[in-house]
């Protein structure tokens, strides 16, 4: 004779578990916390300290000078030649675009001077200086 026995439960689950999709929700969301603000500052540079005012939504291109003197053009390593060819491109195809200078605060004044000298000589008027908001370090 045979027995019937349910050693195997064949019940039908009518809901469905959330908990591993609420922990790669948080997981997801601890990641873009933790790499949003390596995307948005590019390069590291260690920007000078000042107060000033944030810039409008407008057509921009980020030129950022590192400590060690190399220039980047929207985080592109470029040579001096090249930068002014650069430059001289952005000005014919978009020639309303604003350069944000992001220079390391250990630079020698010079270096940002010759930056903005090129940027000036192949036609784009307008440069804004990139600073960490706080308190400005006032020289003795």
């Amino acid at each position: 004779m045979a027995r019937k026995t349910e050693l195997l439960s064949n019940k039908i689950i009518g809901e469905i578990n959330l908990t591993p999709l609420m922990d790669l929700t948080f997981i997801l969301l601890i990641t873009f916390i933790i790499t949003f603000p390596l995307l948005e500052s590019g390069l590291p540079v260690s920007l000078p300290k000042a107060e000033g005012t944030p810039i409008e939504d407008q057509q921009t291109v980020t030129v950022t000078v590192n400590a060690e003197g190399n220039w980047f053009v929207d985080k592109r390593g470029v040579s001096r030649d090249e930068f002014a060819a650069e430059i001289r491109y952005l000005r014919q195809h978009r020639p309303e675009v604003v350069v944000l200078l992001r220079g390391d605060e250990g630079l020698p004044y010079g270096e940002l001077i010759a930056v903005m000298q090129a940027i000036k000589e192949n036609g784009i008027q307008k440069i804004s200086l990139v600073t960490q908001t706080g308190e400005s370090r006032r020289g003795s």
